[in-house]
């Protein structure tokens, strides 16, 4: 990451003076040079790392033996650019000044680069703060690859929405905004020693040609130059701007020469921009290969103009060997005085001191392609994103989604295929119906197949994808785009529309119910709008141009409510490199089958930063673990689904921790349990025994097999408890278990109190199962679905996943040879929880990490989630507790325990943690004093549940460690 420099807006840098020893350089230098070196100096000629020797062997030339002053880069790859920097270098007499058009990063010219947003995207974003960050950054990949100039930032006030070549490279229309946006993307630049350069002199913005191919006239008044389009300008030069690129406009009011380009006028480089303006630095020309300049003049005066005009340096110049002897000659002849030559080529020599080129070294080569795309950097790209997000339109404050279980959601893709990030990371807030066009819609037939597929969807999503940037294309935005959402609209359904494109297009869609502008479609942008829409991220942007009647800086804010979004380890104080180590430990536990597979997630302070899924359902298996993929949570049950009903009650006044539970259930009355409490049951002190395996064993005939007045092999009228795939079960095995767990014995072992010890028991969470049920008059399963899953969009959290869900992907955990006599994939491993159909107290709930992490989630933000309060804030510290001298354990949650090791614990874990493992290879861990939570499921017990590799070998131990070795490092 770029050094951390202060951001200080109103304090401007002295950039352009030198020290005695600078001068003394530049003073150095130039008493060696001879004329023909010095007029090198002001060549800056276009080369490439992606062209063959002979390309290469002229740039070569160019440099030995025409002493040109710098190269501009374009096409190619950094390590390629590297290599001939170096080689380039090696042959100057005085270091080139490397230079490159990096409007957006280096990615804007070379592969394998970084792209940042581009500056209208920018120009949406409110913390002027976070594009000086973006400025160090770029500038520090420019000083890792040898570049000393950056032609940015584009500078140029976007007054004309048909601007057919500024557009989006533009931070908009307002010249404030432009101003202190320019200025923080310069300062950033120049604060890595790397010479910024204001375009295009003195305003490309209000025009509707392109300069690349023709002369653009500037029909501006006097008043309207100075007062908007040099605005910026004026404000760069005061804040120690160490660059102008002049442009290839016609500005008569300036000068009316006919067709002659601001670029050859001395009155616009000379008397306004130096002598109005006052700029001291280098004055670049744009390209002099371009359409707007050297149409109709012969290249060798283009150069000799430019030079004459004002400028300093003349940028991708052609002829290079007869424009230095024409210059040299004029110079000879005393057309240009030795004088002007001599301030000019001081002037270069003093921004290469500046560069740090008086101590040249050659780039280093070594992990440059690492160092250039750094995490550090990828992360400041998905926070620039997030700010940039633009909610135009929100109707009835219908964003940011909530109440999950009112809606009903579709989503609909135009320009984008099935899979695409976008609706991928839609999925991962709520269940959606996903459609998908990878092209245009273009006919009504189109716009009924969509209708037909969103069905009684009452919320639309509604997405635009590689959208025409013109606006005679109308953005690529067709009739029938606009067809589809009036329908949709008539249906009564609630449209939301996604513009993954220019902000010029939002007034085809002032019909939406929302409209959020993403401004590009790049995939971190469409990782980053279904955060905005759900409410992960907050709402931030604002309109950097005004259309359709919204304008420039409109803009609805909210703040985040709370859902988990997603985001790098540097954003929240963790390393990604230590993250990254968790995949060698993976790699090496499936190869020596400690589990088939495992899914990861690892958040912090409400933002995942590690999801990964390993291996694959089986050992024998080429069924890759993805994200669909649900586990079988054993005893996570316990915390995930009984534990939160306990506590929804609790806060409803419903039960008395306090009380005893024979109170709620009078049938333990007059057993061995009537006096055992609620409280004592939580923390497993209640004096139950663990276990008790011949509750489901009784079900077994004496010879062998099962016992038929139990069990059938098909589901029918008397059968409808799924047991395995083919083994259903009657309903009233669910009473005999719960008589079986009321005559059970307790335990013996008691303290020197005479109060029962704490013992870990299944029974006891069997028996809360049995209280919520009473207490609140709905099963386990569906009163946890209506309290909880489905209002917080979870829509593969459930028990019995075979009769629950369409299709669903599950690891497999045991081959049954005991019991059921087969491969157990969807119905649950725990012989008493299966006896009672899959749903019990204490294990039966399956589930995948994505939607296990936001359970978590929302019991460490104190029972808060996208905006609703499930739990009162009091409810899960008070829970999570250690409260009893005779357990280490929370009321239900599990806690660290002191002097005790552990196989899947931290022991950096803070005292305040809690969380719970589950038989089939689990864990969850949530740490309020980190903001951490970690969840890792897997199935280790397939194919048997003998394999306990993943305690001996401390699996999720040293997962756990490396997570806080990330923070710390």
């Amino acid at each position: 990451m770029a050094p951390v420099h202060a951001y200080a807006p109103n304090k401007p840098l002295d950039v352009l003076s030198l020290e005695a020893s600078g001068q003394q350089w530049v003073d150095s230098v130039f008493q060696s040079m001879t004329p023909e070196q010095k007029i090198g100096q002001f060549f800056m000629v276009a080369t490439f790392s992606n062209r063959d020797e002979n390309h290469y062997q002229y740039i070569e030339t160019l440099v030995r033996d025409y002493h040109i002053g710098g190269l501009i880069f374009f096409q190619g790859g950094p390590y390629r650019q590297a290599v001939l920097t170096n080689r380039y270098q090696s042959k100057a007499k005085v270091p080139l000044l490397i230079g490159i058009d990096g409007e957006w990063g280096l990615g804007m010219r070379l592969d394998s680069a970084m792209d940042f947003p581009k500056q209208m995207t920018l120009g949406a974003i409110r913390d002027n703060e976070i594009i000086y960050r973006m400025g160090l950054e770029i500038g520090r990949q420019c000083e890792r690859l040898g570049v000393h100039i950056n032609f940015a930032p584009v500078s140029d006030i976007n007054s004309n929405p048909a601007n057919p070549v500024i557009g989006i490279r533009s931070f908009g229309e307002s010249k404030e905004n432009v101003a202190i946006k320019a200025s923080a993307y310069m300062r950033g630049l120049q604060a890595n020693r790397i010479i910024a350069t204001a375009k295009h002199f003195p305003g490309h913005g209000d025009t509707n040609a392109d300069s690349h191919h023709t002369l653009p006239t500037i029909s501006r008044s006097s008043e309207q130059l100075r007062d908007i389009d040099l605005f910026p300008f004026r404000k760069l030069i005061a804040d120690s701007l160490m660059g102008v690129v002049t442009g290839h406009l016609y500005v008569p009011v300036v000068d009316n020469t006919p067709a002659l380009a601001a670029t050859l006028s001395e009155k616009v480089v000379t008397d306004l921009l130096k002598k109005e303006l006052g700029f001291r630095g280098l004055v670049f020309t744009d390209a002099l290969n371009m359409g707007g300049v050297n149409r109709s003049r012969r290249s060798v005066d283009v150069n000799m103009k430019a030079l004459m005009a004002g400028n300093d340096i003349l940028l991708y110049p052609e002829n290079v060997k007869e424009a230095a002897k024409a210059i040299l000659e004029a110079v000879q002849q005393g057309q240009i005085s030795q004088e002007l030559i001599d301030e000019k080529v001081k002037k270069i020599l003093r921004a290469k001191y500046w560069s740090g080129l008086n101590e040249y070294a050659p780039i280093s080569l070594s992990n440059l392609d690492k160092e250039l795309n750094s995490e550090e950097a990828e992360a400041l790209k998905l926070e620039l994103s997030a700010q940039a997000v633009t909610v135009v339109t929100n109707n009835k404050k219908l964003l940011p989604l909530s109440r999950l279980d009112t809606l009903k959601l579709a989503s609909v893709a135009i320009g984008a295929g099935l899979g695409n990030k976008f609706q991928k990371t839609l999925d991962f807030y709520a269940p959606f119906h996903h459609i998908a066009y990878a092209e245009k819609i273009n006919s009504d037939a189109d716009v009924n197949d969509i209708l037909a597929q969103v069905g009684d969807a009452n919320v639309v999503v509604l997405s635009f994808h590689r959208m025409s940037q013109s606006a005679y294309r109308r953005y690529g935005i067709t009739k029938a785009s606009l067809d589809l959402v009036s329908r949709l609209k008539q249906q009564g359904k609630k449209v939301v529309v996604n513009v993954f494109g220019s902000p010029y297009s939002l007034n085809q869609f002032s019909n939406a119910d929302a409209l959020v502008c993403a401004y590009e479609d790049y995939t971190e942008m469409q990782q980053t709008v279904p955060q905005v829409l759900f409410g992960a991220l907050s709402a931030r942007g604002f309109m950097p141009v005004s259309t359709g009647g919204w304008k420039e800086t409109h803009g609805y804010v909210y703040d985040a409510t709370g859902r988990l979004s997603l985001g790098a380890p540097e954003t929240v104080g963790m390393k990604t490199a230590a993250l990254n180590r968790i995949d060698e430990v993976m790699r090496v536990a499936i190869a020596n089958r400690v589990v088939p597979g495992s899914q990861i997630i690892v958040a912090r302070q409400g933002k995942i930063v590690y999801n990964k899924n390993f291996g694959s359902l089986t050992f024998n298996s080429n069924d890759k673990v993805t994200d669909e993929t649900l586990y079988d949570l054993a005893s996570v049950t316990k915390v995930m689904a009984t534990l939160q009903a306990v506590m929804i009650l609790y806060d409803r006044k419903a039960i008395d921790l306090n009380q005893k539970v024979s109170f709620y259930l009078p049938e333990l009355r007059g057993s061995n349990k009537q006096n055992m409490t609620v409280y004592d049951v939580l923390l497993h002190q209640a004096g139950l025994i663990s276990y008790y395996p011949s509750l489901w064993d009784r079900t077994r005939a004496p010879g062998g097999g099962l016992k038929p007045e139990y069990y059938s092999l098909k589901p029918d009228s008397a059968h409808t408890l799924q047991v395995a795939t083919t083994l259903w079960a009657t309903p009233a095995l669910k009473d005999s278990v719960w008589k079986w767990v009321i005559k059970s014995p307790l335990a013996r072992q008691v303290g020197s109190d005479g109060k029962p010890v704490y013992i870990y028991s299944d029974l006891g969470f069997l028996t809360l199962q049995k209280l919520v049920e009473r207490v609140s008059g709905k099963p386990l399963d569906q009163f946890v679905e209506k309290e909880l899953y489905q209002p917080m969009g979870l829509k593969r959290v459930c028990f019995t996943p075979l009769l629950k869900l369409a299709n669903p992907k599950i690891a497999p955990t045991e081959k049954d040879t005991y019991f059921r006599n087969t491969l157990l994939v969807g119905t649950v491993h725990d012989q008493m929880a299966a006896v009672q159909g899959g749903v019990s107290g204490h294990a039966g709930l399956f589930g995948s990490a994505q939607e296990i992490a936001q359970l978590v989630q929302m019991n460490l933000q104190k029972g808060i989630y996208g905006g609703q309060r499930f739990l009162q804030s009091p409810t899960v510290p008070y829970f999570t507790q250690t409260l009893s001298t005779r357990s280490h354990r929370a009321l239900g949650w599990d806690k660290p325990n002191p002097g005790h090791s552990s196989s899947y614990l931290s022991s950096q874990a803070s005292p305040r943690s809690f969380g719970h493992t589950g038989f089939t290879g689990n864990v969850i861990w949530a740490d309020p004093d980190e903001d951490l939570v970690f969840v890792f499921l897997s199935n280790r017990i397939h194919p048997t549940a003998a394999n306990n590799s993943i305690n001996s070998t401390a699996l999720r131990k040293k997962i756990h460690d490396i997570i806080y070795s990330s923070i710390s490092e």
